[in-house]
């Protein structure tokens, strides 16, 4: 199991910088503009892709600040946002590095933020809607670089594997560098 969640934790570091580089590409009022996605633009929606992760760490190991709104902007500025959320991604990849089987077979003792309840979990599930809420919200941010410009880099966790070589028994990876075009 634990091989699973480096793998996704990986995955993100990744995608993540796929999509940071398409977003760097955007004109700055085209990302920030509201498309009617759940948190607006672009830049609603990259800001909370780094918030709820910056909860759920806090959640996890107890370190790290937890925001208690789950639309504030952290950060406004692209180049700061683009940091942190390098910054959050190695700490991603450590903390799940660092897990060993008993954690990952344990609970823990979380506040939820929207209704303020103490709930008791089990963590290998709790990683998984971690990474689950990541692609849920990356799913939105292609989308919103879809209808900006008309194409998006491929996020899917397939092409990562294929260009990593990760769980590949036979074959090669293929070329994923040409963006997804919206069919016409």
């Amino acid at each position: 199991m634990k091989r699973h969640f480096e793998m996704l934790a990986a995955y993100n570091t990744w995608v993540n910088a796929r999509l940071y580089d398409a977003a760097a590409r955007l004109p700055d009022p085209e990302y920030r503009r509201d498309r009617g996605a759940f948190f607006g633009s672009l830049h609603g929606t990259l800001n909370h892709l780094l918030l709820g992760d910056i909860i759920w760490m806090h959640r996890f190991t107890g370190e790290g600040d937890e925001p208690s709104k789950l639309d504030d902007i952290l950060f406004d500025d692209f180049a700061t946002l683009h940091q942190a959320r390098r910054d959050e991604d190695t700490r991603i990849e450590a903390y799940v590095k660092g897990l060993d089987a008993a954690q990952l077979e344990g609970t823990i003792t979380y506040r939820t933020t929207r209704n303020p309840t103490t709930i008791e979990q089990e963590l290998a599930p709790l990683l998984i809607h971690f990474f689950n809420h990541q692609t849920h919200h990356r799913g939105q941010a292609h989308g919103l670089l879809t209808a900006a410009c008309g194409e998006a880099p491929s996020f899917d966790l397939l092409v990562y594997q294929r260009q990593t070589g990760i769980s590949l028994r036979r074959g090669s990876g293929g070329d994923f560098s040409v963006a997804e075009k919206r069919p016409r």
